[in-house]
């Protein structure tokens, strides 16, 4: 069975990345591993006595992408494909690329907004990181309208 790794990110796209992971993984016989990469600085906030953490605030919104992340997993596992999923925090293209490699992953299924020039400058692209460092193909699918 080929295994293809699926970051998500809850953004207005993801679920035309979902819907394109899932044509793919229907023509080859694919698992889906999903997984979603939640940013370590959650629950802190800048207020007039500087940083301030707050783990209520880092709890309940781990809750709310775990919720999110149940429902992609069920509507993959809906269309017969077998799907896990895995909800981290850190570094986004790290964990990724170390989710891939323990499993065994084929491929990296990815987003591309369509974005470029001063936006990666100030944002940067997970995509093309992912790109540039991946040892295992990256499948790159067009999620612009």
């Amino acid at each position: 069975m080929i295994n293809i790794v699926l970051p998500v990110d809850f953004s207005d796209k993801t679920d035309l990345l979902v819907d394109g992971a899932i044509e793919f993984a229907k023509k080859l016989n694919g698992k889906i591993n999903l997984i979603h990469v939640a940013p370590t600085d959650i629950g802190f906030a800048i207020g007039d006595m500087g940083y301030q953490y707050f783990p209520e605030i880092e709890e309940n919104e781990i809750r709310e992408e775990l919720v999110l992340l149940n429902k992609i997993n069920q509507r993959i596992l809906a269309h017969d494909i077998d799907c896990e999923h895995l909800l981290k925090q850190g570094i986004a293209k790290d964990i990724i690329l170390e989710y891939a490699d323990s499993k065994k992953a084929d491929f990296i299924v990815m987003g591309s907004h369509g974005r470029s020039g001063i936006y990666d400058v100030f944002v940067g692209s997970l995509t093309k990181g992912i790109t540039k460092s991946s040892k295992i193909p990256v499948l790159v699918l067009p999620i612009h309208d």
